[in-house]
């Protein structure tokens, strides 16, 4: 018995077939944000961590390689193409513009890849429909109904007539958000949304600026070059006494007056479910892409009373959380 059992381990030696942990798959996953700031920050953290969750050990199951072009256009596609040239086993993408990078890179190969942090995939032209992405592209979108935005700046302002929204004009998913503010703000009575871009976050406080007089409440949505400069759109909310709403909540602290939003932790664990599934087998275009609820109401009730703004004991009621400097 002892002799049949040896030569049973020697055959499986010589031919490679042990099933030792050295002989394990190891993935190795392409990582890459638009730019560093806390909303996409929390994305990419919910992300290892939920990956940690799904088994998938850094070092041992997984190894990342991860990529910041901190705004850098020429460098986002640089990265995209790295990761194709390395032909790693999946790219993990968050915001627009990296993931329309990464799936033009990556067209003609079997490279996976999951997006988080991304508005609209369709209108990116990343997949074919939010139900049946098709390709190898799918991911958890930060998507913001319009609709229950509006309603919350109404509860606050119940009078405001125009409202005023800064925005990069390359940023695709900046557009599709303004376009669909536009075309819901009638039914909330508000009577016009006028826009100011800025192409780069130096351009941010003088299309801010630029607005001044002219509306009675800014509106950002998720918008990289926009949040990655609030400070100076906050300078002039607060100077005007214009109310400053944000899409993005992780702006309420630094001086935005509110924001009903999503948290971009979860979502990033939403993308960690859906890229550990990839890695068993599972195909991007049989994935819905995911949207993450508006839960989370923020307040900032220093900032309020910076810009003139009297919050409703509603608001204050509903507030999920309450900063008070």
């Amino acid at each position: 018995m002892k002799k049949t059992l040896f030569i049973l381990v020697l055959a499986l030696t010589l031919t490679g077939l042990t099933l030792s942990p050295a002989s394990a798959k190891v993935f190795r996953i392409g990582v890459t944000q638009i730019i560093s700031h806390p909303a996409i920050d929390a994305c990419r953290q919910g992300f290892y961590d939920q990956m940690k969750d799904e088994g998938f050990i850094e070092g041992k199951d997984v190894v990342y390689d991860f990529r910041n072009p901190e705004g850098d256009m020429s460098l986002v596609a640089s990265i995209a193409k790295k990761f194709v040239a390395d032909k790693v086993d999946l790219i993990y993408s968050i915001s627009t513009p990296s993931t329309q990078a990464c799936v033009a890179a990556a067209e003609g190969t079997n490279i996976p890849i999951i997006f988080g942090a991304m508005t609209d995939p369709v209108s990116a032209k990343v997949v074919a429909s939010w139900d049946k992405p098709g390709g190898n592209c799918t991911g958890a979108s930060d998507w913001a109904e319009a609709d229950p935005q509006l309603k919350i700046i109404k509860e606050i302002l119940p009078k405001v007539k125009v409202i005023g929204t800064v925005y990069n004009a390359g940023e695709t998913n900046s557009v599709v958000q303004v376009r669909e503010f536009k075309s819901a703000a009638p039914k909330f009575g508000v009577e016009k949304v006028i826009e100011a871009t800025a192409a780069t976050t130096a351009d941010v406080y003088a299309a801010a600026n630029s607005l001044a007089g002219r509306v009675e409440c800014m509106w950002i949505g998720t918008d990289s070059t926009a949040v990655s400069s609030i400070g100076s759109i906050v300078k002039v909310c607060e100077e005007k006494k214009i109310m400053l709403y944000s899409t993005d909540k992780s702006q309420v602290p630094k001086g935005a007056v509110v924001s009903l939003g999503l948290s971009y932790y979860e979502l990033g664990r939403e993308s960690g479910k859906m890229v550990a599934k990839v890695l068993r087998g599972a195909k991007p275009a049989d994935m819905p892409v995911v949207k993450a609820p508006l839960t989370d109401l923020w307040v900032n009730t220093a900032a309020a009373q910076r810009m003139g703004v009297t919050l409703p004991e509603s608001i204050l009621k509903r507030a999920t959380k309450i900063f008070k400097e």
